[in-house]
């Protein structure tokens, strides 16, 4: 599945969905985990719907998506999406993150994640 993290410094979730100018992806299963790229968010439309909108349109393809911090709106259209937002308390780097998350595959992944990892494997 692919995963999203919101990040300013590249290497940490550090950054609040709606002004996130950058998104680190990975792919992330049992096995581990493999940067696939950044994707930059540099034209956001000035309305906050289509701000929405344009950041959901450029993560469709995530299954989850981390960040320190996210609008009620935006969680809502992440959600109807089929993507599941993930926020984290304080800036928290990305490898421990995955790191976590590959653990928590292969021993006893929340309802969350399971429901996660069966609409990823339907996305594809």
């Amino acid at each position: 599945m692919k995963v999203a993290f919101a990040t300013k410094s590249l290497d940490k979730i550090d950054d609040h969905f709606g002004h996130a100018k950058t998104m680190a992806i990975y792919e992330v299963d049992e096995t581990g985990y493999k940067f696939i790229e950044y994707r930059h968010f540099e034209d956001i439309p000035d309305e906050e719907y289509d701000k929405i909108a344009y950041k959901v349109e450029g993560i469709k393809d995530c299954t989850i998506v981390y960040v320190i911090a996210i609008g009620a709106t935006a969680a809502a259209r992440i959600v109807k999406a089929r993507i599941h937002p993930v926020k984290v308390n304080e800036p928290t780097p990305i490898e421990e993150m995955l790191e976590k998350l590959v653990d928590t595959l292969n021993t006893n992944p929340p309802p969350w994640l399971r429901k996660a990892l069966t609409d990823s494997k339907e996305k594809i």
